[in-house]
């Protein structure tokens, strides 16, 4: 049977992985959150001390890294540690090398029913032929507010209007940088996420009930 893929594309913050965590669920699809790869690669480079500036010392870290854990956890949702994860994506190698990671994944769990997989170029670089592509839209203040909450729930000590511009700063950085930069996927429909998440999971239900 053919595996099922969705592909959730949207800006920092846009609520891509509860989204994804959704559908995961209601249709049964293993979550493939790229974010915790970039984000994990990025604490390799924080506690080796490697100079993210330096593109050659960047490629031979990666050579020594074989795999990459998939899980979440609080020591790698702190701010410091998204701002290093946007540095490095800049970067090609680091980018086919994440997306490397997710193809074999992918590939290589030929038992499951399907992937469900959210990032900031998955479904306009990684996997373009996705049966289902859904980019999320936000605006920036709606989710500075609700990092700012979901910072201060994690009981990390943090500024609105900080969080605020580090968000249209990272808007700018993705949409500008020369590798994969973010856009809106071909084929993929836009989904608004300014209001609940009910009204949201009523737009992404009705395309599932389509596939």
């Amino acid at each position: 049977m053919k595996k099922l893929i969705v592909t959730i594309d949207g800006p920092a913050a846009s609520g891509k992985e509860k989204i994804a965590k959704y559908i995961s669920k209601k249709w049964k699809l293993n979550h493939l959150d790229s974010g915790i790869l970039y984000r994990r690669l990025a604490l390799i480079f924080l506690i080796e001390k490697i100079d993210i500036k330096n593109i050659n010392k960047i490629e031979n870290k990666l050579k020594e890294i074989d795999q990459i854990s998939f899980r979440n956890s609080n020591h790698i949702r702190t701010q410091a540690i998204s701002k290093l994860a946007s540095k490095i994506a800049i970067h090609n190698c680091v980018r086919r090398f994440i997306n490397k990671l997710q193809y074999n994944f992918v590939n290589k769990n030929k038992k499951m029913r399907g992937f469900v997989i959210d990032g900031r170029d998955i479904g306009s670089v990684v996997f373009k032929k996705a049966d289902l592509k859904l980019y999320i839209d936000v605006n920036p203040e709606i989710r500075a507010k609700r990092r700012y909450k979901q910072l201060i729930d994690s009981g990390e000590k943090s500024i609105y209007r900080k969080i605020l511009k580090d968000i249209k700063l990272r808007d700018k950085q993705d949409k500008l940088r020369k590798h994969s930069p973010l856009v809106i996927p071909k084929g993929s429909h836009i989904i608004n996420n300014n209001g609940s998440f009910k009204d949201t999971i009523n737009q992404i239900n009705i395309l599932l009930d389509k596939i």
